[in-house]
C-alpha cells in the first residue's frame, strides 16, 4: 500500500491493512495477527489461540511475547489511522502491565488508541482482553517515532 494511499471504504482498509502487517513484519503472519475493527483514532486485532503460541504446556497460557507482539502492532496500527497514512514508525517506548494469564483456548483481542500526536511522536495506549475490556488481560501504553521522508 502507499503511503498516502488510504482508501475512505472501511473494510477494504481493513484487508489492505491484514496484507501490510503480514507482509511488512512476518512474525505478525507467523502469529495469526489480523485487523478486526479501525476507527478514526484506534484499531482493534485479534490474536487467535494456537496451541503454538503457548507459553506454559501445563497450563495452555499463551506466552507473554505473542501477548506483546499483538499490543504492539496494534498500537502501530491506530497510529497509522490518527495520521490518516502510513509512514514509517518505530516503537520508542512500551509498558506493558500483565494483569492476569490470557485464558487458555481463546482468542485476544487488542484495542489500541493514538490520543496525542507531536511532529515526531505518537502517543498511544491499549488493552488486551478476551471480549470484555472491564476484564483486561494486560493494559499498555506506548510512544512511536514518526519517520517523515
Amino acid at each position: 500500500m502507499a503511503s498516502d494511499d488510504f482508501p475512505s471504504d472501511t473494510q477494504q482498509m481493513v484487508e489492505n491493512i491484514n496484507q501490510f502487517i503480514t507482509k511488512a513484519v512476518p512474525q505478525n503472519e507467523a502469529l495469526g495477527l489480523r485487523v478486526v475493527s479501525l476507527e478514526p483514532t484506534a484499531a482493534t486485532l485479534v490474536l487467535p489461540y494456537a496451541d503454538k503460541l503457548v507459553g506454559n504446556p501445563e497450563t495452555g497460557v499463551l506466552h507473554g511475547g505473542a501477548v506483546t507482539t499483538l499490543i504492539d502492532a496494534t498500537c502501530g496500527i491506530a497510529v497509522f489511522m490518527k495520521l490518516a497514512r502510513m509512514v514509517r514508525i518505530a516503537t520508542l517506548d512500551l509498558r506493558i502491565d500483565y494483569l492476569h494469564p490470557a485464558a487458555p483456548g481463546k482468542d485476544l483481542l487488542a484495542r489500541a488508541e493514538c490520543y496525542k500526536l507531536t511532529r515526531s511522536v505518537a502517543f498511544v495506549r491499549a488493552l488486551a482482553h478476551h471480549g470484555n475490556p472491564d476484564d483486561a488481560v494486560a493494559s499498555a501504553q506506548g510512544t512511536f517515532i514518526i519517520v517523515e521522508d
